[in-house]
């Protein structure tokens, strides 16, 4: 346990030479200074023991860990609300870590094991660091001990920049008889009475401090070590219908709201891959919106078997009140296109339009305004919202697309209706993170969207859809088939899942 609970009385005895606490509660605590005396003693107390307990219950302590790296990045800056023992927060590797902890013999234990790393003596309610802003906060089995939990959370946002994220695990409330049978059976640490709270409790006490959940997931069915069955649990069951309502820990990723990213008035990018799309150039230059204080046309051509490639050249010279620039893609595929064209981009907003006119460039500047409002941080289109053109989308491509926004939604911990729309829009710096952690799920999607899709929800941003009206080609065929493309599809899907769900 790392920080703060709800004990009015502490006594202590010894049996078989090892420290048990007998804790009784008999009342709420009275006031805000009783209670958080009463845990920094506890945990005073406490600290002597922590590395023994942490050893004796190594799987659930190696499972949080492993966990918390997923869920943050490693060479961040990272504050750990209730840092304890300090094992947590090495373990995430961060170029600046500082952790607080209400226990001042927790903080002396931590700076003695990584004298790297900083630590303060500072309970959570009374928060203040000044000057100082973290992109990740870690809240590890915290929130149970907090006298106040939204008043922390309102705390927190004062060291949150646009981009932090808090990263809170707890108990789930279904543990609570088990884990009292743990502590009379000396599995566990005992402890005293502490707040069960639900994932819907957090969620509101979030919103009422100005956060905002992006998503939420259940994690570890078996927190004791055995070989082939913790990880069979643990990686696999713990994310099926039915076992993942029963997992020991709740963990939620949240952003602050409110918190201004960049001017309103940013420069925009806009990335047009087009191959075989000569009839379609003139139309799109003429017909796209400006937007942000400048807006660039990037066009990617991408070996055309008609004058694509001329025309976009004949309509950026005809035109050079635009500022328009083509390109030729050396390697296949729209996602080749996109990285290419994204590379090449001055803006501080990116987008992707398809030269196909399936989608109007005069619906751009909703995705503009839904990415610099901070509704959301990566904006994707969704093309099943409203009707469509008869012959736009064939009944096969509506079903396919229907099936992979049911499993994206679950790979992902966020809501996806349309994946496969190809009008995206999100932050360069946003991209640039997404494009550094590639390796992690390697170079496997020709078409880009999966590989946007799996790389925000990696860097936990924010997603969120833009309804826009889906119309039937007037210049060429698509260059999609179903089959072939679908197969394909899947396997992404397959390693997504690796990579995304059964991560521990």
């Amino acid at each position: 346990m790392n920080s703060i609970g709800t004990p009015t009385g502490i006594r202590e005895y010894k049996d078989n030479h090892e420290w048990v606490r007998s804790v009784r509660t008999e009342s709420p605590p009275g006031n805000m200074d009783d209670y958080l005396r009463s845990w920094e003693t506890f945990f005073d107390d406490y600290a002597s023991q922590v590395d023994h307990w942490h050893r004796r219950n190594a799987g659930y302590h190696t499972a949080i860990a492993s966990l918390a790296r997923f869920y943050t990045l490693s060479e961040a800056r990272v504050l750990e609300i209730g840092s304890s023992n300090g094992d947590l927060l090495a373990a995430l590797n961060p170029s600046y870590g500082f952790g607080i902890d209400i226990s001042g013999e927790m903080v002396r234990l931590a700076a003695r094991k990584y004298p790297h790393l900083q630590f303060q003596h500072m309970s959570a309610e009374r928060l203040d660091l000044p000057d100082q802003k973290f992109d990740f906060i870690v809240l590890s089995d915290l929130v149970g001990y907090l006298y106040d939990i939204r008043q922390v959370f309102e705390r927190l946002r004062t060291v949150c920049h646009s981009g932090t994220r808090l990263i809170i695990n707890w108990y789930s409330t279904l543990w609570q008889p088990l884990l009292k049978l743990a502590e009379k059976a000396g599995l566990k640490y005992p402890q005293p009475l502490i707040n069960w709270t639900t994932a819907e409790d957090i969620t509101n006490l979030l919103h009422l401090a100005g956060f905002e959940v992006v998503h939420h997931r259940g994690h570890i069915l078996l927190p004791k070590q055995i070989p082939f069955l913790s990880a069979l649990a643990n990686r696999y069951l713990a994310h099926l219908p039915g076992f993942r309502w029963l997992c020991l820990t709740n963990w939620i990723v949240a952003r602050p709201l409110g918190r201004e990213r960049l001017h309103s008035r940013s420069r925009v990018s806009v990335i047009c891959p087009c191959r075989n799309e000569a009839g379609n150039i003139k139309h799109l230059v003429q017909r796209l919106p400006r937007m942000g204080s400048h807006t660039e046309l990037i066009f990617v051509e991408g070996h055309s078997r008609d004058d694509t490639l001329d025309e976009c050249h004949r309509i950026a010279a005809m035109l050079p009140d635009k500022d328009i620039k083509v390109f030729t893609q050396e390697g296949r595929g729209k996602g080749d296109a996109v990285r290419l064209g994204f590379s090449k981009a001055g803006g501080d907003v990116l987008m992707i339009l398809d030269a196909d006119l399936s989608v109007a460039p005069e619906d751009l500047p909703q995705f503009y305004e839904a990415l610099v409002s901070g509704k959301g941080e990566f904006i994707n289109g969704s093309r099943l919202v409203y009707t469509k053109d008869p012959q736009a989308m064939r009944f096969l491509n509506l079903l396919g697309n229907k099936f992979f926004a049911l499993l994206l939604t679950r790979l992902l911990g966020q809501p996806v209706k349309d994946t496969l729309c190809g009008t995206k829009a999100l932050y360069r710096s946003d991209y640039d993170r997404i494009a550094r952690g590639r390796g992690y799920f390697g170079d496997f999607d020709p078409f880009g969207d999966f590989d946007l899709l799996f790389g925000a929800a990696k860097q936990n941003l924010k997603i969120v859809e833009v309804p826009i009206r889906y119309r039937q080609r007037t210049y060429g065929t698509t260059n999609i088939s179903r089959f072939t493309h679908g197969w394909l599809l899947v396997q992404m899907c397959l390693r997504a899942a690796r990579k995304l769900l059964f991560v521990q």
